[in-house]
């Protein structure tokens, strides 16, 4: 059983140098102190805020950059690249009719790093 995520929590990338902090629009959500997620909340610089800096050698800026500084790794501003929705979900709660995001999802970003929740800043909602 995991707890269900609000706006505010905490996500981390595996290549990203700095957390960053997942958003959920109001609109048909529940909303407790602050509104509940669900997996199809993966929209970049609108659910999803840039995690500092990449260092994926998948994202061409950043292997331009490295290119460019012959071969040594030099990390660029992140742009999340996000093809699909957040998995597994809740199987049992619904929010605006999508199942509702848990701290144990994952989300994979195009540039092969993995983003995961590390305080889903509502500890008091559980979703099965």
């Amino acid at each position: 059983m995991g707890f269900g995520v609000c706006g505010g929590a905490v996500l981390t990338c595996s290549f990203g140098l700095a957390p960053s902090v997942f958003q959920v629009l109001p609109a048909g959500r529940v909303v407790s102190s602050m509104p509940l997620g669900c997996i199809m909340d993966q929209v970049p610089m609108v659910n999803i805020m840039p995690f500092g800096m990449c260092q994926s050698l998948a994202n061409p800026v950043v292997a331009s950059a490295t290119a460019a500084a012959f071969g040594v790794l030099t990390p660029m501003p992140c742009i999340p690249m996000i093809p699909g929705p957040w998995t597994p979900g809740s199987p049992t709660v619904l929010i605006g009719g999508k199942p509702a995001l848990t701290n144990s999802c994952k989300l994979i970003c195009a540039y092969g790093g993995m983003i995961q929740i590390t305080n889903p800043n509502c500890i008091n909602i559980q979703a099965k």
